[in-house]
């Protein structure tokens, strides 16, 4: 049962990792390659849909990681510790930095959009990037643990 709970945590971190390195090299890229407003509603539309999902996520990937350091102190867990600390990080990263922006984003139209909008999408970016530095980190350290 124990092994089942590894594989699952490190599957689902991994899963978040990819969905967030995509967002990071691949789909903002391509978002911000449209012409005119597309680019700027397509981040508003991706920020309700991956805002609605992301914070179960993250909550649930780090509930996951907790479990998993519990249940297998006696076998030594300072990889799975350090990983949960990362997610704790980004977590908190996300609160205080990345979802004030996202959700002033999410609500933005051409019509009402601030005049610095491009300027708070290339902080937000800045910061998804630290953030997903940190994620790949955890899930490396979740990957080395289960050997």
């Amino acid at each position: 049962m124990f092994n089942a709970l590894e594989v699952v945590t490190t599957v689902i971190v991994g899963v978040m990792v990819g969905v967030e390195f995509s967002v990071a090299f691949v789909i903002n890229p391509i978002l911000n390659a449209l012409p005119e407003d597309s680019g700027q509603l397509g981040h508003a539309h991706g920020g309700r849909m991956l805002g609605a999902v992301m914070p179960v996520w993250y909550i649930g990937s780090l509930v996951l990681v907790a479990i998993w350091a519990i249940a297998g102190w006696h076998h030594g867990t300072g990889l799975v510790v350090t990983a949960g600390a990362l997610l704790a990080l980004t977590v908190v990263m996300s609160l205080l930095l990345l979802v004030p922006i996202n959700n002033r984003n999410k609500t933005w139209t051409p019509d009402n959009r601030p005049a610095d909008w491009k300027e708070q999408m290339t902080r937000w970016d800045r910061f998804h990037y630290v953030r997903v530095a940190a994620l790949i980190a955890a899930f490396t350290l979740l990957v080395a643990a289960l050997t």
